[in-house]
């Protein structure tokens, strides 16, 4: 466990509930990231449009501006940008398909306690350590 980070693990969780409660609190919506994503995508302003867009910008915007301000935290790719890309795609495919993603059915769903949403993390969860267990101890050779 060379990267157990309690404390700021805490505090990003906190962040990510803190978040969700408001924008259920003020907007009555989920925070699903691939739900309000794909809401922008269909390209036509609609009023839901500018909750959307900012709700992006915030998740993108936070980041940029910490390694604007000389916090970089260093991250390290295993595989290549290739096979990551197609992994990007294969989770949004799954997350159409599954009617959600891990911020919709895991945070947001399990706590308003939707029978539907914690089968979905059950499943999507058991499905991620099967992959990392794969890919990591049967296909890396041991």
């Amino acid at each position: 466990m060379e990267h157990f980070t309690p404390i700021s693990s805490l505090i990003g969780g906190g962040l990510i509930g803190l978040s969700a409660v408001m924008l259920m609190l003020l907007s009555g919506r989920i925070a699903g990231i691939s739900g309000i994503t794909s809401g922008l995508l269909s390209f036509t302003w609609t009023p839901d449009s500018a909750w959307r867009l900012a709700f992006v910008v915030g998740l993108i915007g936070a980041p940029v501006g910490l390694a604007i301000a000389g916090v970089k935290p260093e991250i390290s790719f295993v595989t290549s940008l290739p096979i990551m890309a197609i992994a990007g795609l294969i989770v949004g495919f799954g997350t159409v398909l599954g009617g959600g993603c891990t911020s919709g059915h895991g945070v947001c769903g399990i706590a308003r306690l939707s029978p539907r949403s914690i089968i979905a993390t059950v499943v999507f969860m058991t499905f991620g350590v099967a992959t990392v267990f794969i890919v990591r101890h049967l296909l890396a050779g041991g």
